[in-house]
């Protein structure tokens, strides 16, 4: 009767450790429970079976966690689990828009260093090469990437 009181406790307490490490994230009562089943049937199996009884039982759980998490990973209930739809969109905010380098605008807003500017009567995404360009002022465009543009202030000497 007391070996199948330390199986119980000890399967009990494993059945609560794969809860808490593959569905339950963080410490939860499910691995405070494991813990407390585990740790209660080595405890039983040490004070009402003997010590040799207590240190197979410490052993053979270690075993089987093992084992229970070697089987868990290999079938297929973990599949259920993951998702295993990808993500193949993909984002081009200057798609239709014409702009190319040395096409002159206006700042939006203040491009420290990244901000918005009116070019060609689109609203675009830009960046400086580390200046700040304050709003309403004049820029001029240096390089077109696939999401935003690097653009420069323009010179007095330049309007």
């Amino acid at each position: 009767m007391d070996v199948a009181i330390v199986c119980v406790l000890l399967l009990v307490g494993l059945v609560f450790f794969l809860l808490e490490l593959f569905l339950l994230p963080g410490i939860s009562v499910a691995g405070v429970a494991g813990l407390l089943f585990t740790v209660g049937g080595i405890v039983y199996a040490y004070v009402y079976v003997g010590a040799l009884a207590g240190t197979l039982t410490l052993l053979m759980g270690l075993l089987l966690f093992a084992l229970m998490v070697w089987w868990f990973m290999r079938s297929k209930a973990l599949d259920k689990l993951v998702l295993k739809t990808g993500v193949d969109g993909k984002v081009n905010p200057l798609e239709g828009i014409d702009v190319k380098p040395g096409d002159v605008g206006k700042s939006m807003s203040r491009l420290a260093p990244m901000g918005k500017v009116k070019v060609n009567a689109s609203v675009i995404e830009a960046k400086t090469n580390g200046e700040f360009i304050d709003p309403d002022t004049d820029i001029v465009v240096l390089e077109v990437y696939s999401t935003n543009v690097l653009v420069a202030a323009r010179s007095e000497s330049e309007v």
